[in-house]
Formats: structure tokens, sequence, C-alpha cells
């Protein structure tokens, strides 16, 4: 779109506006377009960077009279680089930081530019939290409305098992509320699949109590793997709600390779020291770093692994059995590594997020047991080919020993629709769409994982 076009449109359009919108001559522009994957390197034609509901509204309606594709900022973590588009608006949600805990009801209402490190520091100001993502830097609106992976999710379930209520912007530019009580296949919907079907500007979340944890990592020499993977697999079994683990596989900073197990206790203390002994007893681990932290320091173990800037490419599936020659895919597959910044990761599913009815909303993936990773990570461009090759190619050897479901927040932009289909499951899509179809008949909200409504 030419710049005196673009002039025009911020010049009708400003005056509705509390926040700004961004032209490619700002000079605000160039770091408003970067999300977290430096791989992506879209150019919208503006950025509506919102202060409020009311922002919003009117983004949706500027898009729809001019015409432009949106895309949807919020924490801009996703690895797909679905929050910013090429040519069209950008609809910037992070300006919206508002966090509102009700301690009594043990709630918290939050905005959509929230990222979690922020969400967590203000319910653990009351001992309050919930099932978050596990970088602080990631936005609560995609993680939740894509599931929600988190080390509380044992005990708690997934972020989008949590949430109680959105406030929502529909293709139409009107504002409704999804919850129980109001508009409640609408709410259905959003929870696993809420890209589709607008812009939440508000979260309410359940909170539970939470004070300090055990948490950290146990680090093994690379060689010792299939016998780590071995007790970690029996160790399992019967394991209390309270523990999350991973296992990974990953690079010291000095390149030593090394497979980890994370572990997160969130109940007594002196129960947790009990459960996890045999953990961390065996080997003995070349390095045990699991301590008792604050939550909000758990929360940001992982954080310089995912640093913002980088260039990444994530292949994933759901696992319902860490069977043998699945760790020897992974093992072989770590050994094979592009580059030493990348990292393949099993996390532990089970309790709470499994107990949770199928048809209680779009989420759908209740019957697995791990979740796989496989994370590519570098810096140069010069080697985009390299590391996306190995990642698919490990991927690819994985496939026999794998469910076919995966996590959509981890699905990446070239999956296809039959991959899109798999993430939100295969008996929902259909209800997805007839309901797509009511709440966006024209695929407003398209630059996603997208749900093809009937009528287009």
């Amino acid at each position: 779109m030419a710049g005196t076009a673009i002039g025009l449109i911020v010049n009708q359009w400003q005056t509705q506006f509390a926040g700004r919108l961004v032209t490619p001559a700002d000079s605000s522009y160039e770091s408003s377009r970067r999300i977290w994957n430096g791989m992506i390197d879209k150019k919208p034609a503006l950025i509506a960077r919102c202060a409020s509901a009311s922002d919003v509204r009117a983004a949706v309606k500027l898009a729809r009279a001019e015409q432009l594709p949106v895309s949807i900022r919020g924490g801009g973590h996703a690895v797909a680089g679905t929050a910013v588009c090429d040519g069209g608006l950008m609809i910037d949600l992070s300006p919206m930081k508002e966090i509102r805990v009700d301690a009594a009801e043990r709630q918290a209402t939050a905005a959509p530019g929230v990222v979690w490190g922020e969400f967590d520091r203000a319910t653990q100001a009351h001992g309050l939290a919930t099932t978050g993502g596990t970088v602080t830097h990631t936005g609560i609106a995609g993680l939740t409305l894509g599931g929600g992976i988190g080390y509380l999710m044992g005990k708690h379930g997934f972020a989008c098992d949590n949430l109680l209520a959105v406030d929502i912007v529909t293709a139409d530019g009107e504002m409704l509320t999804a919850s129980p009580e109001q508009n409640p296949d609408l709410f259905w919907a959003v929870r696993g699949a809420g890209a589709n079907f607008g812009v939440v500007t508000s979260f309410r979340y359940r909170l539970h109590p939470l004070g300090t944890v055990l948490a950290g990592m146990l680090l093994h020499p690379r060689g010792r793997a299939a016998e780590l993977i071995a007790f970690y697999r029996e160790f399992l079994g019967g394991c209390p709600e309270e523990l999350f683990t991973a296992i990974g596989f990953l690079n010291a900073p000095d390149g030593t390779p090394l497979v980890a197990i994370l572990a997160v206790w969130t109940g007594a203390q002196a129960e947790g020291e009990r459960v996890l002994a045999p953990l961390r007893q065996f080997g003995p681990p070349v390095a045990d770093l699991i301590r008792p932290v604050a939550y909000t320091e758990a929360q940001s173990m992982l954080d310089s692994a995912f640093p913002v800037g980088d260039r990444y490419y994530w292949k994933s599936n759901f696992v319902i059995e860490l069977t043998p020659p699945l760790a020897n895919v992974v093992t072989d597959g770590a050994a094979a590594m592009a580059s030493p910044l990348s990292m393949v990761l099993l996390l532990e599913i089970k309790g709470a997020m499994q107990r949770q009815s199928r048809d209680a909303m779009a989420f759908d993936h209740r019957d697995a047991n791990f979740e796989l990773s496989i994370v590519a990570r570098w810096t140069d461009p010069a080697a985009d080919d390299a590391n996306i090759r190995w990642a698919r190619e490990v991927w690819s050897a994985a496939q026999p020993f794998v469910s076919p479901a995966v996590y959509s927040n981890h699905l990446t932009a070239d999956e296809g629709q039959d991959r899109v289909r798999a993430a939100y499951g295969a008996g929902k899509y259909g209800k997805l769409a007839a309901l797509k179809t009511k709440y966006d008949p024209g695929n407003f909200f398209r630059l996603n994982h997208n749900i093809t409504p009937y009528a287009s």
C-alpha cells in the first residue's frame, strides 16, 4: 500500500484511537513489527497499537472498511509468526497491560498484552497462581486460547481449563462476553481455538494457592540417556499430580551434550523432597540444580533457552507412551542437531488435564501422556535450511511412535490443513467450522491456524 494511502487512513482513523496507528515511516515501526521468532520478517502496512478494548473495536472496523487482512499480536511468541502480516493491519495488543486480582474470590482479570511473568508477579503477591507458560515473556493470550501447557497443569489443568470468561471483539466489530452463562458456544470455542473467533480483550482466570516450590534441573551426560529414560519412565508411575517433569536433550553453554530432567514440585516441601529423592539419586547427576524457589523464579528457568530474536522452527506431537523406539529416535536426533542451541523436549502430561471432559471445550487432547517438542534454534540466517531440515527429519523419524495429535501453539506456518485439523481434533473440527460460520462467516480472522467457515 502506498505511503499516501496509508497517510490518508491514519488521518481518517487516528481520532478514533486512544492508542497509536504506526506506519512504516514512524521510528517505532521496526521495533513494533518484530516478534519473538527472529526468522519472521513480515511488514504490515499499518500497526494499530491498542490502548483499550475500544481501540480494538476501532481497529477491526478500520480493517473491514479498508479491506485489510488482519493479524493479532498479544505477546508475539507464537513460533508460526501469525502475530504479524505482510501488507495488512497488525492489531497490537501489547500496550494493554491491566491486571486485577481478587484474592478473596481467587480470580484474576488480565488484558491481552500481559505476559506470564507480569501475571505471575501480580498473583503471587497474594500467594496465588494459575497454570501459565514455561517462559515468562510468553503472552497470556495466545497460550491460553491455544490450550496452555504449564508447570501447574497436573494439579490444576491447562490454562484454558482455568479460564472463567473472556470479553471478545468479533468480526463485525462488536463486543461480546463469553462465559458458561453468556454465549456459551463461543466460550466453548475460544478455549482451544480462540484466535479464529475474535480478539479477546480481557481474560478472567481461576487462581489457586501457591507458595514456595521445589524446582530445577538434574543434568546427566548424554551417554547415559538410554538408562536415564528407562529409569524416568518407571519413576513416573504413580507420581503425585503436584510434580511436573520434562526430559530434555540440550547442550551446556560450553557445548557439552547433556540430557536433563526438569522438575517442578508444587506441594508441601517435605513431601516433595521425599518424592524427588529417587530421581535426584539416580546416576548420580553431574549437577543437581533443584532447590526451593519462589514460583516466579521457577517460571523463569527456561527464559535463557528461548531468547527474543533468535531464529526458531518447531515440530511437535502429543505422545501416548515414551517407548524405547521413540527414546532412540530422540536420542539419535539430538546427536544430529544442526545447532548447539537446539533442543528436544518431552513434557509430562497427567492428572487434572486428563480428567477434564473432552466435550467441555474445543481443546481436545486429553489422552496424551507427553508432548514432544523438537525445537530448532539458531542465529545465522544462512543456517535456516540446515536447521529446518534437522527438525523435520527428527519429527519424521518419530511419527511411527507418536500420536497424530498436535498442540496448536507449537504449529509452524507451513504445516498444512491436515495438521491444523489434528491440532483442533478431528471430532471437533466440524463443530468449530459451524461456530466459525456463525461468528465469522467471511473468515475475517484467517491469519492463524485457520478453521474455515462453511459459508466460504
